[in-house]
């Protein structure tokens, strides 16, 4: 599938805006959270993969502290092995989701040290068969502790990719998949840190500020009824 998009200049754009946005004192602490747990735990697979399930329908700034409470109790999967479900679920507290996850996790970290020697695996598939674990997670899990080409859409990036007109899809698997074909690779692993900024700040699901958008000449306003 050809795209037309001039995907250099789209991600020329939002680099740019980003480093503004991280210049700015106020929002120094606007990463991703697991961004930012990647970073402080210097990308450790484990980490990051414990933070992305935590992260499921929760906030970053609790997905944050969720994630720095629980590692600190479970840097590892053995660690977490022998914790109780429901110390774990306390650890997880208020993650969305909590007490399900605590016991993913569990099941996890069994699998991990059953079937990995306690290592998480850098394979999509293997990452999938873990309970709990979806595309979006199995991504970040790849792209931040083992820097390996891949997409994660989340809410953001599939809201922004059909709001754009860059594609037409109804599910963040279908955006992932279409994406594949039309993005080029260069671009894949920073693209869901960058849209999950620029939709919390700028593109909002409801009255984005299209005003001050740099790519709203790549925009075909897909569903924007109202805007500043």
């Amino acid at each position: 599938m050809k795209s037309e998009i001039n995907w250099g200049s789209v991600h020329r754009a939002l680099v740019h805006w980003r480093k503004g946005l991280q210049s700015d004192n106020e929002n120094r602490n606007k990463e991703p959270s697991v961004t930012t747990v990647a970073e402080y735990y210097s990308h450790d697979p484990w980490a990051i993969l414990v933070s992305t399930i935590l992260s499921l329908r929760t906030k970053d700034e609790v997905t944050l502290e969720a994630s720095k409470r629980l590692l600190a109790k479970a840097p590892g999967p053995r660690e977490l092995a022998a914790l109780r479900v429901d110390h774990v679920a306390r650890l997880a507290y208020p993650a969305g989701f909590y007490r399900t996850k605590a016991a993913n996790l569990k099941k996890i970290a069994a699998i991990l040290l059953e079937q990995y020697n306690g290592e998480v695996p850098a394979d999509m598939d293997a990452l999938l068969a873990l309970p709990g674990v979806g595309r979006k997670t199995a991504n970040l899990v790849l792209i931040e502790a083992f820097d390996l080409p891949g997409i994660c859409v989340d809410v953001h990036v599939h809201r922004i990719a059909n709001r754009y007109g860059w594609l037409s899809s109804k599910t963040p698997e279908e955006t992932e998949m279409i994406l594949r074909e039309i993005l080029p690779k260069k671009y894949w692993k920073g693209l869901n840190a960058l849209l999950v900024l620029y939709g919390q700040n700028l593109c909002r699901p409801v009255s984005p500020y299209c005003s001050r958008c740099l790519i709203k000449q790549q925009c075909k306003q897909v569903g924007v009824e109202r805007f500043r």
